[in-house]
């Protein structure tokens, strides 16, 4: 059964690799993390996952890769300045900051005696910095807290490179920044984060097809990849929650430990974002449409999801503990696509006999998939540890395989094991993994 306790799955990312608290050897930076071995190839497997539902297997998305820092303009025009904001309180006794939103009460989270608050203030999310070889002759840039507006900026760009007409998208992958003030909950909620994003434009009289078709597209991919249908919810936004330049937003919604919490928003943005920087920019973003004789801007359909926080709820998904031959183990169930690992082979033995030709089948496979060669420890424990970081499949070279040319392969989430001709692995892999 999927992890229930937050703890389970912070554990197993410590113990095996996944992901370390930041600048840990000096006492940790708050709300920041490093991606280990393990983490570094599952977040860029996510990721290649999302681009290849989004971009490869469509004809309509392109990818782009937009800067990080932005000028002042560019956040203006988008109401960034203006509106990216939270609604912050002081607690007068603990001196502790908490948004006001999510309060419960009017009682202090930190259970303090006399505890009031201040009136709330808009206290803004993004990260500036400082552009130019002196301190004062450059210029106040920002660290984008999206990555919308590289999309946005470029739609006059990527139109005509493209040679594309509505509807077509706009995808990228990459970090955003947000001076989150209450930051939580491992890597759900931090103040570096990347997200994948796509910005699909369409006639204005389109809009509310396409939103619905997006918010079932994405629901799809999850389900996809592994996360059980009754972990997953969308939840449209009332009225009060919409943002500024929103004519609808739902939210994809995953079951975590401590409640329901946003993987993904999918919003009409309307003509919002491209008429903004056309007057900051006095650039024209519109389409003309020759087969009608129509000049128009479109509409928008964003749907936009977290990288980090979408691979937290694959593991937690994917989380598992059973019995097998009387002694208890922890698996991850990953989607094969999702784990850091395809394949491990491992040699029954370290001794040269053997060495030389495991050697060779791991060469062959590592050509396809992200394979880990393990020869430490008995052969069980080593089932177990790629069992728990969720490799699907395991070939282990022994001493026969230098009589019969064959190995073993064993599958994670069953423990079969089969016998198979070195000669058939490749195909056999590729069967069974799916690609």
């Amino acid at each position: 059964m999927p992890a229930t306790d937050l703890e389970q799955i912070v554990n197993l990312c410590k113990r095996r690799g996944f992901v370390y608290p930041s600048a840990e050897i000096y006492g940790g930076f708050r709300s920041s993390y490093d991606y280990g071995p393990l983490g570094s190839l599952m977040l860029r497997n996510v990721k290649d996952a999302w681009v290849r539902a989004m971009v490869q297997e469509r004809d309509d998305v392109m990818l782009i890769d937009a800067a990080i820092l932005g000028p002042h303009a560019v956040f203006e025009a988008s109401g960034h300045l203006a509106n990216f904001s939270d609604p912050l309180v002081d607690c007068t006794v603990c001196k502790k900051r908490f948004r006001e939103d999510q309060l419960d009460d009017r009682d202090c989270p930190q259970k303090m005696k006399g505890c009031t608050f201040t009136e709330a203030r808009a206290f803004n999310l993004m990260f500036k910095t400082h552009a130019g070889p002196v301190e004062g002759e450059g210029t106040d840039v920002f660290m984008r807290p999206e990555t919308a507006q590289g999309m946005f900026v470029n739609f006059a760009n990527v139109l005509q490179t493209s040679r594309r007409k509505p509807p077509f998208g706009i995808a990228q992958v990459g970090k955003s920044f947000r001076n989150e003030i209450t930051p939580g909950n491992f890597i759900f909620r931090t103040r570096e984060f990347e997200q994948m994003e796509m910005e699909y434009f369409v006639p204005p009289a389109e809009s509310a097809k396409w939103y619905e078709y997006w918010c079932q597209e994405r629901m799809n991919w999850y389900i996809e990849y592994g996360i059980p249908a009754d972990m997953l919810r969308l939840r449209a936004h009332a009225s009060d929650e919409l943002s500024h330049y929103s004519a609808g937003t739902s939210d994809i919604e995953f079951k975590f430990p401590w409640g329901w919490g946003e993987l993904e928003g999918i919003a009409q943005r309307t003509d919002f974002d491209l008429k903004r920087h056309a007057e900051y920019s006095k650039q024209k973003l519109d389409y003309f449409d020759q087969a009608t004789n129509e000049r128009y801007v479109p509409f928008v359909v964003e749907p936009a999801a977290g990288a980090n926080r979408t691979m937290a709820a694959f593991l937690l998904a994917a989380y598992d503990e059973d019995v097998v031959n009387d002694e208890s183990r922890t698996v991850l169930r990953l989607h094969p696509r999702l784990a850091p690992y395809q394949v491990a082979v491992l040699p029954l033995s370290k001794k040269d006999t053997l060495m030389p030709l495991a050697k060779e089948i791991y060469s062959k496979l590592a050509k396809r998939y992200m394979c880990e060669f393990d020869e430490t420890q008995a052969i069980g424990r080593r089932y177990r540890r790629q069992d728990e970081i969720g490799t699907p499949f395991c070939v282990t070279v022994d001493f026969d395989s230098l009589e019969d040319g064959a190995v073993t392969i064993r599958e994670r989430d069953t423990t079969n094991q089969e016998r198979v001709a070195i000669s058939d692995l490749e195909n056999e892999l590729r069967v069974k993994i799916g690609f």
